[in-house]
């Protein structure tokens, strides 16, 4: 039984950003649903509107039998949500915390007393419950802080990167905590993260969102199987051997698919979204015409496919390769240093991919072999890095562009 139902929602802000772009699904109840993908991908702005701190442009969303629009009291009353920025009060004990959410959603103080010591067992607080805020450490905090969203009895939990900023071992508690309470307390989950791997290792089922779209949906084997065969990633000291060597494994049958990646220097994210504004202007979306809009991009202009805004930088790049030849093809493969090779049977491949990159004169800097995971899905699926996308400074300020504009358009009720 669907216990979230979504129609075409859909989110524009400034009358040009598409943070999210007309998405469709269904969330089972007692499922754990993670949101994958990078910074600025929609993942916030979508449970913004599924929780009413969002009215969405377009579109519909039915959460517990309850219309985001027609009914968000009852919305409220249904889930918790713990953010993805701490929203305790530092100079409370965790006790008042959770005291002061139970009195705003009217519990009766014995339900009241009862809810948080059951609360603060399930998150291990119990010991610290009447110690300042301030003196836990983050993950302390982040299970006070799912603890707090569970607290009312809700029917559906929504975590927007529950581990953000935590340690890889203080990360594993939290997912121990965040599967238990799903498998135990038979709370629906609805998760967004731009770790592949705490959606691998939680999720029952994944969306892999980008620029507002949902690109791919399914169990994390799933989307894994999707790529049949092994990945061996071949990193070159020199970005031009790349490309002098890409052509050359893209005739072998044995390979289904060579995809550069984009190396980690800072414009790594900034390159990638440069690359995805060049994908869509070819593909005709945004009203530029396809190709042939690039010659209207003058100063003044600035907008390309899909109300991506185009910054002024990206475009004299862009103005700069499409004037010379080949343009278009080193665009999109500037300044990646890594080709990703899917092959079947990648052991016994091996040698044979050292001995043609050796023919071309190439010098390697590492060979890796490893079976696809979901970081590859993605790269498959868009056409980079999820890992090069997190520190983007595009997404970055576009990110705090659409909260800026969010905290103006809260619904109110």
């Amino acid at each position: 039984m669907a216990i979230i139902e979504v129609e075409e929602l859909t989110k524009i802000f400034n009358g040009d950003i598409r943070a999210v772009d007309g998405i469709s699904f269904k969330v089972e109840e007692g499922e754990l649903l993670g949101f994958l993908g990078p910074n600025g991908a929609g993942k916030t702005t979508t449970l913004n509107m599924l929780s009413t701190l969002l009215k969405p442009t377009s579109g519909s969303a039915i959460v517990n039998g309850h219309d985001i629009l027609e009914n968000p009291d009852a919305v409220r009353r249904s889930i918790g949500f713990v953010f993805q920025d701490p929203t305790l009060d530092t100079e409370l004990t965790g006790r008042e915390n959770l005291d002061f959410h139970g009195r705003i959603y009217g519990l009766k103080r014995k339900v009241r007393v009862e809810r948080i010591k059951e609360m603060l067992e399930i998150v291990q607080l119990e010991d610290r419950a009447d110690d300042l805020v301030k003196t836990y450490s983050g993950g302390m905090k982040r299970r006070l802080e799912i603890a707090r969203g569970l607290l009312h009895y809700p029917k559906v939990l929504f975590l927007d990167e529950p581990t953000l900023g935590l340690d890889p071992q203080t990360r594993r508690a939290i997912w121990e905590h965040i599967q238990r309470l799903n498998e135990d307390e038979k709370v629906t989950i609805i998760l967004t993260t731009h770790y592949t791997e705490e959606a691998d290792y939680l999720c029952n089922r994944i969306q892999i969102i980008d620029f507002g779209k949902l690109v791919a949906v399914g169990t994390p084997n799933d989307l894994k199987s999707r790529l049949e065969g092994d990945i061996v990633s071949l990193v070159f000291k020199d970005p031009a051997h790349l490309m002098k060597i890409h052509p050359l494994f893209k005739g072998k049958d044995w390979v289904s698919s060579a995809i550069p990646v984009a190396g980690d220097g800072g414009n790594a994210g900034g390159m990638s979204r440069m690359m995805e504004i060049m994908r869509r202007i070819a593909r005709g979306r945004g009203g530029m015409g396809g190709m042939g809009g690039l010659a209207g991009m003058g100063a003044g202009g600035g907008h390309g496919g899909g109300g991506i805004r185009i910054p002024k930088r990206y475009k004299e790049m862009i103005a700069k390769a499409m004037s010379s030849k080949g343009g278009l093809s080193a665009m999109m493969k500037a300044g990646a240093k890594q080709l990703n090779l899917l092959v079947d049977d990648g052991g016994h491949r091996i040698p044979e991919i050292v001995k043609i990159v050796d023919g071309a004169g190439v010098e390697l800097e590492s060979v890796e072999l490893h079976k696809p995971t979901l970081d590859d899905v993605f790269l498959a699926t868009t056409g980079r890095s999820i890992r090069d996308e997190r520190g983007s400074f595009t997404e970055t300020i576009r990110r705090r562009r659409i909260t800026r504009s969010a905290r103006g358009m809260r619904v109110r009720g």
